[in-house]
């Protein structure tokens, strides 16, 4: 094979498993300008009649995201969630200790159901394991999911929603393993404050899912010792092990972080090898699913103290082309890992370390917005497992990597299908035949590409558009094969179509 061609084998019988709808989520927290000046801005020309930003919520839609975590993060672990619902002339003003920010409390249960329902995405709230207590959480519960009839239903009818909000994801607690988290607590006191939270709150609704916090990251020194120790305590309660990750760059080599691939497959890799070794321990047939809940690239050093004031800039990071990339590997990932991995939500989804900015009357798209775009609404059915033969890259971190990372989906029940590809050379366009071994397909029927020259490129206001995904002419299928040009720093989607047999 030549240095600069490269075959993709499509076999639609090669599954690794569904595609998990719950892998396109998002994540909102109290930090920065998330929430406040983000999804919730009263104050903007561009809100809606309940204070909701129009703008924010059409981007979101677009994205097609499923669930939403909330409300943190390590706001979470010292957040009464009583202090966020009732009438707002008499929610208290508080110092949010995570991020030294003042809490207004504006916006709070009830208007995050409602900002899910705008935007047709499950709630998934997350219970406060640091300074918080099983009752406060198993109350939690009451409120959001019992009829009326007994106090915390009451409670939520009070405020204005007779019927239950029926959330059914569920973290108990986060990062808990992180002497930076109020109240942080060892593997085993966590594993078994977790435990009889779960229990109680499952005891109020039998039908939710709950998520353990795993460790906060692989560099944690008590990684992956947390997790089995948390695991082996909770396991019957729990049904999703969370797993947290932050991308960087911070050593500024573009080659070994455009393959940081190989990091986030171990890190799933380890930890979904953890769980089946407390399975078996237990001699369990209950079986704990991973929860990537917080993933994104952060590196680039906004301050996250916020001063005593309201809704400060906190992690506005700005996403350039490398760091799209980066996405792009990343989501292709969730698909490869599709067997063990069912839940992920990016943090976050506007201002805080998000591919989308606000201005009072503006908002700007960052190039990993279109990425994830294309992968939430073109990935469907089955992951299927791609067989790849490229050229390799070089790398300090690596050693040699394929120069493609690759993932594709197939939807049986629509015969659709999508391809997704990102090219990590910094210099190499790559021909590149996708060969299909079976299921082979009518047509191309769409594709997309991003792609440039400048890893460091960015948009800004004065030049929204700068980088952005474009749609490219479909490569024809004959005789099974299509053939296509992949830049360097490029990723490239294709959906194929044929008709129902």
């Amino acid at each position: 094979m030549s240095n600069n061609t490269a075959s993709l084998y499509i076999d639609t019988n090669r599954t690794i498993a569904e595609i998990s709808p719950l892998l396109f989520g998002g994540f909102v927290e109290h930090m920065g300008r998330c929430v406040y000046e983000g999804i919730y801005d009263p104050k903007s020309p561009l809100a809606d009649d309940q204070g909701f930003r129009a703008d924010v919520l059409d981007a979101l839609r677009e994205q097609k995201y499923t669930t939403i975590r909330y409300p943190g993060g390590n706001f979470l672990s010292g957040y009464n969630w009583l202090d966020g619902v009732g009438p707002k002339d008499k929610r208290p003003r508080r110092r949010e200790l995570a991020w030294q920010s003042i809490e207004t409390n504006q916006f709070g249960t009830n208007e995050f159901i409602e900002f899910c329902r705008k935007i047709d995405a499950k709630p998934m709230f997350g219970v406060n394991m640091g300074t918080g207590t099983p009752q406060a959480a198993g109350d939690l519960v009451e409120y959001c999911n019992a009829p009326v009839g007994t106090y915390y239903g009451d409670l939520r009818a009070a405020h204005g929603y007779h019927d239950p909000h029926n959330v059914s994801l569920w973290c108990v607690g986060n990062e808990m393993d992180g002497p930076w988290q109020i109240g942080a607590l060892q593997a085993a006191e966590y594993g078994a404050k977790a435990m009889e939270a779960a229990k109680i709150m499952k005891w109020h609704d039998p039908t939710i899912k709950t998520v353990l916090c795993g460790s906060s990251n692989d560099r944690m020194p008590t990684y992956p010792q947390w997790d089995r120790i948390a695991l082996e305590i909770a396991y019957e309660q729990v049904d999703y092990l969370s797993i947290h990750y932050y991308a960087s760059n911070k050593s500024d080599d573009t080659a070994s972080y455009l393959a940081n691939a190989l990091l986030f497959e171990e890190y799933v890799d380890t930890l979904a090898a953890t769980a089946r070794y407390v399975k078996a321990k237990r001699r369990s047939k209950h079986d704990v699913y991973l929860s990537w809940d917080e993933w994104q690239v952060w590196y680039k050093g906004d301050p996250t103290h916020g001063g005593w004031t309201e809704a400060p800039h906190l992690a506005e990071e700005q996403y350039n082309l490398e760091d799209a990339l980066v996405v792009g590997q990343w989501l292709n990932v969730f698909l490869r890992k599709a067997d063990v991995l069912k839940i992920a939500c990016v943090a976050q989804i506007v201002n805080v370390i998000s591919w989308m900015h606000t201005k009072s009357d503006g908002l700007l798209k960052f190039p990993s917005y279109d990425v994830f775009k294309l992968v939430s609404n073109n990935a469907h059915g089955s992951a299927l497992d791609v067989a790849v033969k490229c050229p390799e890259v070089e790398t300090k971190e690596f050693d040699f990597v394929p120069a493609l990372d690759v993932s594709a989906s197939y939807d049986e029940s629509t015969n659709e299908g999508a391809i997704f590809v990102v090219n990590r050379s910094q210099t190499d366009a790559i021909t590149t035949d996708v060969i299909w071994q079976s299921g082979h397909p009518d047509c191309i029927a769409e594709a997309w590409q991003l792609a440039g020259t400048n890893v460091k490129e960015v948009n800004t206001w004065d030049e929204p558009d700068r980088l952005r995904a474009k749609t490219i002419q479909p490569p024809a299928i004959v005789d099974g094969k299509a053939t296509l040009q992949l830049p360097p720093l490029s990723f490239t989607v294709l959906t194929t179509r044929s008709q129902p047999a």
